[in-house]
């Protein structure tokens, strides 16, 4: 079973997706920051990060930055996840390391097709 991280501050976002998620099949963890999120990849394997933008402590954009560069954790792909929509944001995302740029709220048909696409899983 795969196991995605979720990072993100509100409490409603992680419960919404994390619904769409369990209910596709996958496994699931919750950060509610950059820190904590950093934390808990050095100490657990992910298949995939599900990250907010604009959280405290470490956002969104630093946290995939380290992410990507820490040699002690492998690899996965960062899904960023924002009400933010200008095309500087989602082009700093990608300058960070994100695989992905969806905008809030993102209907959970295209979220989970874009989840399985990244995780080889297309057509499931």
């Amino acid at each position: 079973m795969k196991t995605i991280l979720i990072v993100d501050d509100a409490a409603t976002v992680r419960m919404y997706h994390r619904s769409i998620l369990e209910g596709a099949g996958y496994a699931v963890d919750e950060a509610v920051n950059g820190i904590e999120a950093l934390e808990k990849a050095l100490s657990a394997s992910y298949d995939l990060y599900l990250v907010d933008v604009n959280m405290p402590k470490l956002d969104g954009y630093s946290f995939v930055r380290e992410l990507r560069a820490h040699a002690d954790i492998p690899q996965a792909p960062a899904v960023m996840v924002s009400t933010e929509a200008k095309p500087s944001d989602q082009a700093k995302a990608y300058l960070a390391g994100a695989n992905l740029y969806l905008i809030k709220p993102t209907r959970p048909d295209v979220l989970l097709g874009h989840v399985r696409l990244l995780l080889g899983e297309a057509g499931r």
